[in-house]
Parts: C-alpha cells; structure tokens; sequence
C-alpha cells in the first residue's frame, strides 16, 4: 500500500458491561489471545498507529463545570477503547474492523476519520 495515499482512522471499540457476568480466566485468556492477534496482524502490516484499552475508573465534567463520578455509558453501551490506524479509506478501515475480537463479544466499532487538529 501506498502510504502517501493512506489516512488515519480511529476504530472506537464498544461493549456492554454487565456486573452480573465474571468472565473465567479460560474466557479472558482467550479474549488477549484474539486482541493480541487482532492487534499483531495490522502492527504487521505497518497500518497500526496506536491502540488504547480503557479502564473502568473514571470522571466527567459538563459544560457547567459539575462532575460526575464513572464512565459515560450510553444505549447500555461504554467505550471500551480505540485504535488509530492506516487504511486507503474508510471502506479499508471497515474491512479491517470486521475482524475486530469486540464483535465476538457482542459489541461494536465505530470507524471514523481522524482530522488534524
């Protein structure tokens, strides 16, 4: 792939969480196995940028300056992390999306444009 013809997209990684379900150490061990050949397989093509995994300890502050304790959840669903990553276009990106592990959890992705600020 060209690089001068690529573009940054941001994948934004949703889920569900639930605090009635614990997963077993056999189910997460699993889950870093297909993130981390998820995450190899783009590094190894040289389109992964960076990638973050979200954590649950949070804050929000609004317009008003108030501040509300935890993570923003909305339709059920909270952000679980992101990746910034190379592709020819979103239709690439989206490609690329579809292998993602979140979808096997029952989440999403949300490919977007990254536009320089």
């Amino acid at each position: 792939m060209n690089m001068a013809q690529t573009k940054e997209f941001m994948l934004l990684f949703r889920f569900e969480p639930s605090i009635n379900y614990q997963p077993t150490q056999e189910e997460i061990n699993e889950m870093h196995q297909q993130w981390g050949t998820f995450i190899s397989h783009i590094a190894f093509q040289e389109k992964l940028i960076s990638t973050h995994q979200l954590g649950f300890e949070g804050k929000q502050i609004f317009a008003d300056k108030s501040i509300q304790e935890g993570i923003h959840i909305a339709n059920k669903q909270a952000i679980a992390g992101n990746m910034v990553l190379l592709a020819g276009s979103i239709e690439d990106a989206l490609e690329i999306a579809k292998n993602c592990p979140i979808l096997l959890m029952g989440g999403s992705v949300e490919i977007r444009s990254v536009q320089p600020m």
